[in-house]
């Protein structure tokens, strides 16, 4: 699809449209192919629609990137394929760009499914520092140390930073080689030092995110990697807390736990959609 920024969209889509959606939105520094094992699952019953945000995979860069601007992107390609009533998986960036697009439509939710997503404070653990403090004070200095990780190492260590050796391992290196690939693409890294940037706008909507959930309280499915070094295992709670009948697992899994527990949680999601979707 081609959006109202002129940039074309490429996204991953299975099963029939007629059946409720299910838009998985991936995040940093992965593609729509980061649903690759649970697609085929989740296809049997929904229409699947696994879109490569903008700067990602084979989706082109925006004039200007923001998570706003890629809300509307992903709102546009989901008009374009006539996708009504949907459930929204919240992955990492695909967090700020799927509860916008809930908050902008909430009757449209028939259910959220959150791996690894950050939509409260307690989310961000140690490794969060340089970044918060570029948020606090945005000089020069402070926005090298926040963009350090945007290195060949720093893609590989959001697969395997903090992971067990015996998990780590069942992961190809082939995938953070693909998604440096494509970060090292002319303008691409700048895609990404704005996103850091804009993802403090994100944080900034953490109370309007709590007050949605508390009032619309939409069924929801979480599966957590446990050994993320990323986002804070504490996060989980404050999730549950703003949704007390969330059906939640805990892998033995690292950021990426799609790579080494995809059928488990394939299993999940397709018995999740089909409790909550419509008859």
């Amino acid at each position: 699809m081609r959006s109202s920024f002129g940039t074309n969209v490429s996204a991953i889509l299975a099963g029939g449209a007629q059946r409720p959606a299910v838009v998985l939105l991936h995040g940093f520094p992965s593609s729509a192919h980061t649903f690759r094992d649970v697609i085929p699952v989740l296809a049997r019953s929904s229409y699947v629609i696994a879109p490569d945000l903008p700067g990602y995979g084979q989706s082109e860069m925006l004039p200007a990137t923001s998570f706003d601007a890629y809300t509307t992107v992903i709102s546009e390609l989901l008009d374009h394929l006539g996708a009504g009533p949907r459930f929204i998986y919240l992955h990492d960036y695909g967090a700020p760009v799927g509860l916008r697009m809930a908050m902008n439509a909430p009757d449209l939710v028939l259910g959220l499914i959150i791996q690894n997503a950050n939509a409260h404070r307690t989310g961000f653990g140690p490794e969060w520092k340089d970044t918060l403090e570029f948020w606090d004070h945005p000089s020069p200095q402070n926005k090298a140390a926040a963009t350090a990780h945007l290195t060949l190492e720093g893609v590989r260590a959001q697969y395997t930073a903090g992971v067990p050796a015996d998990v780590a391992k069942r992961i190809s290196p082939a995938i953070w080689e693909e998604d440096w690939r494509v970060m090292s693409l002319p303008g691409h890294l700048e895609v990404q030092r704005s996103l850091i940037a804009d993802y403090a706008n994100h944080v900034a909507q953490f109370g309007a995110i709590a007050d949605y959930l508390r009032v619309h309280q939409p069924p929801a499915l979480m599966l957590w990697g446990r050994h993320d070094a990323f986002f804070n295992i504490a996060e989980t709670i404050s999730w549950m807390e703003d949704l007390p009948r969330m059906e939640a697992h805990i892998f033995d899994a690292g950021h990426f736990l799609l790579e080494t527990h995809a059928a488990p949680a394939a299993t999940l999601l397709r018995d999740f959609v089909e409790s909550v979707q419509p008859q």
